[in-house]
């Protein structure tokens, strides 16, 4: 039996990435590694997520430290630009999305993987900020986008699922 193809997914925990494992597996017939990044969120936030990683069905799960080059390579230099959206909002979320993907890439690098995929709904730009990242890193990699293939809708279907 011929090995299956790895994904690696950036992974928070919630709802979403959580049903994207399975959804992962069971569509794509991909092997699923989870990854999370600690950007500063605080241990709360990254509490139990391999645990729960592992229980939905990835092979594993890794949270990568990225904090000090979060820091000094994203914060400082948009803080230094006075990067504010809407005159009053920092950017602190967008501003970890290309950090995050380029931890996945790393990742897959390692692990041999031959896709990538993130839960961002077309909702907001965070789907660009992780695929301009995937196509500049590594433009060789597969993505899928699962929001953009499933019937699920909202959060009632998404439970259901």
């Amino acid at each position: 039996m011929p090995a299956k193809n790895k994904v690696v997914l950036a992974y928070s925990g919630g709802l979403d990435t959580s049903i994207i494992i399975p959804w992962l597996k069971e569509n794509h017939g991909l092997e699923v590694h989870a990854l999370a990044g600690d950007v500063g969120q605080g241990p709360d936030e990254l509490a139990g997520l391999e645990k729960k990683a592992l229980a939905t069905g990835a092979a594993s799960c890794k949270v990568v430290d990225l904090r000090r080059e979060f820091l000094t390579e994203y914060v400082w230099p948009c803080l230094r630009a006075l990067t504010v959206y809407e005159g009053r909002y920092l950017l602190g979320t967008s501003m970890a999305r290309p950090i995050l993907a380029k931890a996945q890439v790393e990742h897959a690098r390692a692990i041999g993987a031959t896709h990538v995929a993130h839960g961002c709904t077309g909702k907001g730009n965070d789907q660009v900020r992780f695929e301009l990242t995937y196509m500049a890193l590594a433009p060789d990699l597969k993505l899928v986008a699962p929001w953009r293939e499933w019937d699920i809708r909202s959060r009632e279907d998404a439970i259901d699922y």
